[in-house]
């Protein structure tokens, strides 16, 4: 097989459900969108409430977890806290995230948010199909009153897509000048010291290669487009909102007929190769 480019990272993450074994020191995660199993974000408000569905961990214990959440044409929530920190990329629809009296920012997909812990907000969504990728770092995820507020000494940070900053082969040394397109965008972290990390992979419409982890846990959500996921058996459209991870080192087939971007969250170092 010819390599022609290669661009290496060290970000951060963990791995769960469906797995697919490949070899006694590691294992694949393929989780598609329409497999996802869905329950009320907060069942104390019945059918008012956004709906949730698990990709990894479990919200409700003390694991980091993340989850996609849907929120119905219109969606507006009380003003409330969470006790803990999360962060959040619109995956469809636009949604606005801030403090009660704050005039409203439309997020469309590909915006990246975060919403601190103890901080008063409402969260709204508008659009036919309204879906947002959550992640904390510990759980319970819990909903409670104003009344409660606290200030954790964080600030939330709202971005929308056209801010994201996009860097390629012109710009970070590490990336190969044959690279063709693939762009990366560094969300929360640092990609060093084996740090745990958040960023954004764009591919390029005609990518065919593979995400190789080298040894640590990887973690990655589709937000836009539809790549195709190689297993042993067959290609699989991971639709928006699809996630795939490893445990040990792994190498991920993808190929995209379409521009695509995917969220990936890991510790070590990875790689992605076009074939």
């Amino acid at each position: 097989m010819e390599m022609k480019y290669l661009i290496v990272f060290t970000f951060a993450s963990l791995c769960a459900m469906n797995t697919l074994a490949q070899g006694d020191k590691s294992s694949t995660t393929l989780l598609l969108a329409e497999d996802i199993q869905w329950s009320p974000l907060n069942p104390a408000r019945g059918d008012n409430s956004p709906q949730a569905g698990t990709l990894w961990g479990d919200r409700n214990s003390t694991d980091p977890t993340g989850f996609l959440v849907e929120f119905k044409e219109g969606f507006s929530s009380p003003a409330h806290i969470h006790n803990v920190t999360y962060k959040g990329i619109v995956i469809s629809g636009l949604v606005h995230n801030d403090d009660p009296n704050a005039e409203s920012m439309w997020m469309p997909a590909g915006s990246f948010w975060t919403q601190p812990a103890g901080e008063g907000h409402i969260t709204a969504a508008k659009g036919k199909k309204n879906v947002a990728f959550i992640e904390i770092e510990e759980g319970p995820y819990l909903v409670k009153p104003t009344d409660q507020a606290f200030d954790n000494g964080e600030r939330p940070v709202n971005v929308d897509q056209s801010n994201i900053v996009w860097l390629d082969a012109s710009n970070i040394k590490w990336i190969d000048q044959n690279s063709d397109g693939v762009k990366v965008a560094f969300l929360w972290g640092k990609p060093a010291n084996d740090e745990l990390n958040g960023s954004l992979i764009k591919l390029p419409a005609g990518f065919n290669g593979e995400i190789l982890s080298s040894g640590g846990s990887l973690k990655a959500v589709v937000i836009q487009g539809s790549p195709q996921y190689r297993t042993k058996k067959k290609n699989q459209t991971i639709a928006p909102g699809s996630y795939f991870g490893s445990k040990g080192k792994t190498s991920h087939q993808i190929s995209s007929q379409d521009e695509s971007t995917i969220y990936v969250r890991t510790i070590g170092q990875y790689e992605i190769i076009k074939n």
